[in-house]
Order: structure tokens, then C-alpha cells, then sequence
């Protein structure tokens, strides 16, 4: 029987569906807004207290950040999917065997991860055209940020195991914690021993690692259900197959997503500090802006994939539809808030006598904050299609949504006239042809028939 912990929270096959998605939901949003408070406060903190060369070197050191977070997270959410069918099917014994298998295999990857990005430092930092005045100021803070991968892997994993079984409060506790550390540490590190942009990475890097132990303290002593047996440490060929083939598709489909928004930021880079500058503020708003409806969307990917795998058909299509609908909604609000206060929420990182860094966050906003509904609805396709087992048409439409954003920037910025604005615009136009692939195929494949269950508690979509 499943712990009281597990029975009260875990459960997504069972109750009214709009209000169940949103309880799960809400405690992730919280925690990824949180999670971006590591970064964003390193930015705002930085910015107003030590200079634009400073606030570039941070921005465009969170774009390297997150392409290599998106490794790790992309595995882990991979195998959380695995979990969250193996609990929806109540088989506690195999879950707990592939949670053994996957926190070997990812953790191998981090520790690889993390000698692979301090041995090619310098050949990244050439490779993404940072500028001469912003190189030593950024090199620096990615020295001290890469020494708490380690710590970033323990996170993201416990993290999504949790909310694989349908836990999503205790997560926030613990982000919670992380980002008042991280908020008091950079004000003491920066402003109290003027450590400068070093005290920003190691002020990360302590909170990371707080964070980090205290959720693997609390799922060993609280979550008796995911507390590994001696019987429970094997490997089995059938098993490592399945979380090798959910984790790797979900990590290449997050790696892709990633890696395309750092080949925007050396295009981004070659404009100057400027533009760099503005960018690195408005991508933490952007971010800040959207983060919600992401894990608004791997909420829903856990949904799916629990009934998934108890073979609930009905309630994941009536879960469709519900998703849309406040995905939608919620998409349309922020869009509107962020056109109206751009100007407003620019001046919160960057000083106000910085007009020229500020009319350009505002012109980035503008443009591509207005079409959050697409990529709203890109996070719901990436979760469903995901949790049943068609991760591979997640990467599909990442690649579509990044390849086209990719190649349309870099074929605008050089056109007379236009410049960094056509990088602006190509967001939008990458997400919106995703939107309509992914929601096609949806339609086609979707029908009466179509879920077909080969064995108790596993199903395929055909």
C-alpha cells in the first residue's frame, strides 16, 4: 500500500479533472519561478550594482547554463514519465527498480557533464563570439557555477521523481529554501565583501547544493515507496531499454530546444554588449513569463502519463481539453501584461539612464512576448506526447520550433534594416509551425480506436 504521503498526493487517475491538474500543478509552477530566482537574482543583483559588462557576462552565461541543465533535466523528466506509468499501474517493486537505474545512468552523465564543460571552456566561450570586455567577467562565474552540476542533477532528479508520483508540493519547500539563500547570499557576497560577479556564482552554487541534500534527506526518510532495497539495485536489459529510450528522446527534445537558443545567443553576441545585455534582461522575463505554463504543461505530462498507464483513455481526453483551455487562457493574460509593463519590468534589471539596453529589452518583449499562447500550447504537445510513449514526436517538434527559429534569425539579422529585430520575430513563426504539425497529427491519430492496451497497465498509441 502506498505511504499516506503517496495515497493523499499521487493519485492523478482519480477526481475532477480541471481541479486536480491545477492542485498538482500550482506547487510546480511556484518551484520552477523559484528555480528561475537563481539566476534572475544573480541578473538584477549584478546589474544594478556592478555594471552592463557584468550584467552581459551573466546573461549570456545563463543561456550555456540552462543548455547544459537541459541535459540533466531532459533525463530526468525521461524517466520520471517511466515512473509515473509504473505508479498509475501500481507496480512499486519495477519502479523502484528503475529509479536505481536511473539515478546510475544519469548521474554518470553529470559527472562526465561536468569534466567535459571545464576541459572546453575556452573553446565554448571563443565559439559563442563573446566580446573581449565581457570574456574574463564570464569565464569566471562559469568556473564557480559548473562546480554545483553535481548538485543541479540531485535536484532535478528527486524533483521529478517526486512529481512522478504526484508529489509536487515538497519540491517547492525545498526550491523555497534555495531562493531566499540564494536572494541573501548574493546581497552578502556582492554588496557586504564586493566579491562582484564571483560572489554571484558561489552564492548559486551554495543554494544549489542546500537544496540539493535537503530533498534527498526528505524521500529517503519520508517516501518509504521510493527508498531502494538491496533487491532493488540491479540492472534488467528490459528495463535500462525502457528508461534508456524515454530519457535519451526526452533529453535530446530538451537538449535541442536548448542547444538552438545558444546558437541565438552567439548570433545575439555578435551585435554587441547592447543588445547582449538586453537580451540577457528580457530573456529573464521572458522566461519568468512563461515559466508557469511549462510546468504547467509537464503537469499535465504527469496526468497523462499515470492514467496512461492505468489505461484511463476517457479521462486523459477529457484532460486534453481541459489543459488547452487554461493553457490557453493563462497564455493570453501574460502576453497582455508583459506588452503593457515591458518598459516597467526592463528598469527592474538594468539602470534607468541605460536607454539604449532598455529600448531594445522593450522591442524583444513586445514582439515575441505577444505570442505565448504558441509555446503555451508547444508545452502541452511536448507533455502528452511524452507520457504516451511517443517521445520521439516531442523531438520532432522541437526540432521544427528550433530549426526554424535558428535559420530564420540568422537569414534576418542580416538583412539591411531589420537586424537583431529578425531574430525577435523568428520565435514566434518557429513555435506557431510546431503548434500546427503537433496538433494536426494530434487529430489524426486520436481516434475511437486508437488506444489499444497490450498489457495490464501499458498501452500504446498506434
Amino acid at each position: 500500500m502506498p505511504s499516506l504521503l503517496l495515497k493523499n498526493r499521487g493519485d492523478l487517475t482519480q477526481g475532477v479533472i480541471p481541479r486536480t491538474l491545477l492542485t498538482f500543478t500550482l506547487p510546480m509552477m511556484v518551484s520552477s519561478l523559484l528555480q528561475q530566482c537563481y539566476n534572475i537574482t544573480d541578473t538584477l543583483i549584478v546589474g544594478q550594482f556592478i555594471g552592463r559588462q557584468a550584467l552581459a557576462a551573466v546573461g549570456s552565461a545563463y543561456a550555456l547554463m540552462v543548455f547544459l541543465v537541459s541535459i540533466l533535466s531532459g533525463l530526468s523528466m525521461g524517466s520520471g514519465t517511466v515512473f509515473s506509468q509504473q505508479f498509475g499501474a501500481g507496480d512499486f517493486p519495477r519502479m523502484r527498480r528503475s529509479i536505481f537505474m536511473s539515478f546510475v545512468f544519469i548521474g554518470a552523465i553529470a559527472l562526465l557533464l561536468n569534466a567535459a564543460v571545464f576541459i572546453w571552456i575556452d573553446p565554448i566561450l571563443g565559439w559563442l563570439s563573446v566580446p573581449d570586455d565581457v570574456y574574463g567577467m564570464m569565464r569566471s562565474y562559469l568556473v564557480i557555477i559548473f562546480t554545483g552540476i553535481v548538485f543541479t542533477f540531485l535536484s532535478n532528479f528527486y524533483s521529478s521523481l517526486l512529481r512522478s508520483v504526484g508529489d509536487s508540493m515538497t519540491p517547492l519547500v525545498f526550491f523555497a529554501i534555495s531562493a531566499l539563500l540564494n536572494i541573501g547570499l548574493d546581497l552578502f557576497f556582492i554588496l557586504v565583501l564586493d566579491m562582484g560577479i564571483e560572489g554571484a556564482a558561489v552564492a548559486t552554487v551554495v543554494s544549489q547544493a542546500v537544496g540539493a541534500l535537503l530533498i534527498v534527506w526528505h524521500t529517503y526518510r519520508k517516501c518509504s515507496e521510493l527508498r531502494l532495497r538491496r533487491e532493488d539495485m540491479r540492472f534488467d536489459v528490459a528495463g535500462f531499454k525502457e528508461i534508456l529510450s524515454f530519457s535519451s528522446l526526452t533529453c535530446i527534445q530538451q537538449s535541442i530546444m536548448n542547444f538552438g537558443i545558444l546558437l541565438v545567443q552567439g548570433l545575439v553576441n555578435s551585435f554587441g554588449t547592447v543588445v547582449m545585455a538586453a537580451f540577457a534582461a528580457a530573456v529573464k522575463i521572458d522566461s519568468f513569463a512563461y515559466t508557469p505554463v511549462q510546468e504547467f504543461g509537464n503537469a499535465f505530462s504527469t496526468f497523462v502519463a499515470q492514467n496512461f498507464g492505468a489505461g484511463k483513455k476517457d479521462r486523459i481526453r477529457s484532460g486534453v481539453r481541459s489543459a488547452v483551455a487554461v493553457a490557453v487562457l493563462f497564455s493570453v493574460f501574460v502576453s497582455a501584461m508583459v506588452f503593457i509593463f515591458a518598459r516597467q519590468l526592463m528598469l527592474v534589471f538594468v539602470r534607468p539612464e541605460e536607454a539604449e539596453i532598455i529600448d531594445a529589452g522593450v522591442r524583444y518583449l513586445r514582439i515575441e512576448g505577444s505570442f505565448y499562447v504558441g509555446i503555451g500550447l508547444l508545452f502541452l504537445l511536448y507533455g502528452y506526447y511524452r507520457a504516451i510513449r511517443r517521445p520521439g514526436m516531442s523531438v520532432v517538434l522541437t526540432v521544427l520550433s528550433l530549426g526554424t527559429r535558428v535559420g530564420l534569425s540568422y537569414w534576418l539579422a542580416s538583412v539591411p534594416g531589420i537586424g537583431e529585430t529578425g531574430i525577435w520575430w523568428s520565435i514566434p513563426i518557429g513555435w506557431a509551425l510546431a503548434d500546427i504539425v503537433g496538433i494536426a497529427c494530434y487529430f489524426v491519430k486520436n481516434r475511437p480506436n486508437h488506444f489499444r492496451s497490450r498489457t495490464v497497465g501499458r498501452g500504446y498509441f498506434h
